[in-house]
């Protein structure tokens, strides 16, 4: 069974293209989800998590408190980086096992917005690039956030370029809105079927 790795910058619509792929019943890890999931669900990677940001890091009801979190690691790069050398390595594990609860599908999909940056994508058979212009992206995370402008050039500013990306995907999908997304998924369908 193929694993095909699938990422894009914010705004790109990776998730619309995981959809479609779902509706041609392919799985999808997504990895970003499973991450959020896991630092609530994960007993040992919750206590790491407060030993590395403080048990503020958590509210009474175990819930995450995003908020305290972001404020710690979106200053300091290195805890940002000593958190996401904890939660990364789980998701890892947790998709190793997703991956081999799996059967009867040519393919499997991993959906994840750092699948470069965090090196996973490395154990992939391929990498697929959704790729919008920047323009489209912004004012697709603006309707969909309700954020502004700047906050979403700064997300798009921290995150790695999409020419970088591009470069390191064997496929790329097209998302601008002229491009049909199902034709161009069932084209990579049947290539990896």
């Amino acid at each position: 069974m193929k694993k095909i790795g699938i990422t894009g910058g914010i705004g790109s619509g990776k998730t619309t293209v995981c959809k479609i792929f779902e509706s041609l019943r392919i799985p999808v890890y997504y990895a970003d989800d499973r991450a959020k999931a896991l630092m609530i669900e994960n007993k040992e990677l919750v206590h790491e998590i407060k030993n590395l940001l403080g048990d503020e890091s958590y509210f009474d009801d175990g819930a995450l408190n995003r908020q305290h979190i972001a404020s710690i690691v979106f200053k300091d790069k290195k805890k940002l980086e000593q958190l996401n050398g904890l939660v990364h390595p789980a998701v890892a594990k947790d998709g190793i096992l997703w991956q081999q609860a799996q059967s009867l599908v040519p393919y499997t999909l991993k959906e994840a917005a750092l699948l470069i940056e965090s090196g996973s994508f490395q154990a992939l058979d391929y990498l697929i690039t959704v790729w919008a212009p920047k323009e489209t992206r912004i004012q697709r995370v603006i309707k969909r956030d309700g954020t502004t402008r700047e906050e979403v050039e700064a997300r798009i500013d921290k995150q790695m370029s999409e020419f970088e990306k591009l470069k390191l995907a064997q496929f790329v999908i097209i998302n601008d809105g002229d491009k049909s997304l199902v034709q161009q998924v069932h084209k990579l369908h049947l290539r990896f079927s």
